[in-house]
């Protein structure tokens, strides 16, 4: 992959002769030109062109989206490059209760719509995480996971109904002064919508230096524990997969996040 979009992508997304400006965050990948926003395709063809129908379809209420754009004849990746819209804002660090807050109207949006078939076909290091955390996936092959057997011992069914959901809202809501939220760069998962509010909360526990305080933006979710035990194990075998490792005799991320699910969970 090169390390900018080429003049061909750019020009069968419409920008062509439009200065290319590198975007921090995230990977260090994406690139604004114009008013799209191009980055290396994160997804399957058929991922991509679901995305396009689906933001085309929904309209946000107290939320923006950056929408995921096709070419004239209707491609949704070129040269393994696709685009969004670009929005506005950025991201601003310890807003979970605000991220939480928008997630659930964007997820309320999204409500109705059919589990895409792709899902099942899934193969990356979030799937599997996501597989071994609501059980459609043997834990025992990742039981030398610190907390990991503790924490799906105390797994307890969950009743809330799953729907499509973004799995990774903590770092892709950007925010703007006069404008709505803006969420970007949505990962879809089938799972119920208060699991994306719980991987907020771990991941803000684990990363951003939250403390028990973040439980706050959350009371109003039963059986809350239950979610972010899930949230945990996750992220927890997703960092396994991958091959992220914590330095020996380092502070342990996790340790505080899991002590905490495992009390709400009682």
């Amino acid at each position: 992959m090169p390390a900018q979009p080429p003049p061909a992508v750019l020009a069968a997304f419409g920008v062509a002769g439009e200065p290319l400006i590198a975007l921090p965050g995230g990977q260090g990948t994406s690139w604004r030109a114009g008013d799209l926003v191009l980055k290396p395709a994160d997804g399957s063809p058929a991922e991509l062109r679901w995305q396009a129908y689906v933001y085309s379809r929904i309209s946000g209420d107290g939320f923006r989206i950056a929408r995921t754009l096709t070419t004239a004849d209707s491609a949704a990746s070129v040269a393994g490059w696709r685009a969004t819209q670009w929005v506005a804002g950025q991201h601003e660090p310890r807003r979970w209760a605000d991220i939480i807050a928008v997630g659930e109207r964007y997820h309320a949006a999204l409500g109705r719509l059919p589990r895409p078939a792709f899902l099942a076909a899934r193969d990356s290091p979030w799937a599997t995480g996501d597989l071994v955390a609501w059980g459609e996936r043997p834990a025992a092959e990742f039981d030398q996971v610190p907390h990991i057997r503790r924490l799906v011992a105390a797994l307890r069914p969950v009743t809330e109904p799953s729907q499509l959901i973004h799995g990774d809202l903590g770092g892709n809501v950007l925010f703007h002064p006069s404008l709505p939220p803006a969420i970007i760069d949505f990962s879809p998962y089938w799972r119920p919508a208060a699991f994306a509010s719980a991987i907020v909360v771990a991941d803000a526990l684990a990363w951003e230096g939250a403390d028990a305080g973040i439980l706050a933006a959350v009371s109003h979710l039963s059986n809350f524990g239950q979610y972010l035990i899930r949230a945990l194990i996750y992220r927890m075998v997703t960092e396994r997969v991958v091959g992220i490792s914590h330095p020996a005799g380092g502070a342990d991320p996790w340790a505080p996040a899991a002590a905490l699910a495992l009390l709400l969970a009682r």
